[in-house]
């Protein structure tokens, strides 16, 4: 009986926690479109920080615009990558501009670019696949096949059923 309660409680626990996390991230979009980018971020932050893949997008959103934030590429750049590492699409062609550009970087990573667009892709993101298509006239052959092996090295871990 006592296992019986548990199991329940644990199954309540597992479906309230993230609908109570992402109505947060709603309620920060909402500040956003409000233009309260300060309060948005006092809303994002605690999520990101708990690894919130959404929040952690939109938190480079906030730095690549400089919404509510001095605008930082840097930072931008970093806030995207946490995101898509957790397989976030939108994220991953931020990531993927970001190398493409080169900024907040050394310097442009048109094989990096190509991996992360391609990702996103993969992922959903129809804007990955306009981009790809803008990318791939500038790459080498061998530069695309640099990209095809890291997409194959971080394609069944990131997004093994697709």
């Amino acid at each position: 009986m006592i296992q019986t309660k548990f199991l329940f409680f644990s199954i309540i626990l597992f479906i309230l926690i993230p609908l109570h996390g992402s109505s947060d991230i709603e309620y920060a979009r909402d500040l956003m479109e409000s233009n309260r980018f300060e309060e948005a971020m006092a809303e994002l932050l605690p999520a990101a920080h708990s690894g919130n893949a959404d929040a952690e997008e939109l938190i480079g959103i906030m730095y690549a615009l400089g919404l509510g934030v001095p605008q930082d590429d840097v930072r931008a750049f970093e806030w995207y990558l946490r995101s898509s590492m957790k397989a976030h699409p939108g994220a991953q062609s931020g990531v993927g501009w970001y190398y493409e550009t080169g900024r907040g970087l050394e310097k442009p990573d048109i094989v990096r670019a190509y991996m992360w667009y391609t990702l996103s892709a993969i992922g959903g993101d129809p804007d990955a696949k306009i981009s790809l298509e803008f990318l791939v006239p500038k790459m080498t052959l061998e530069e695309i096949n640099q990209g095809k092996i890291l997409v194959q090295d971080y394609r069944p871990w990131m997004y093994p059923l697709r």
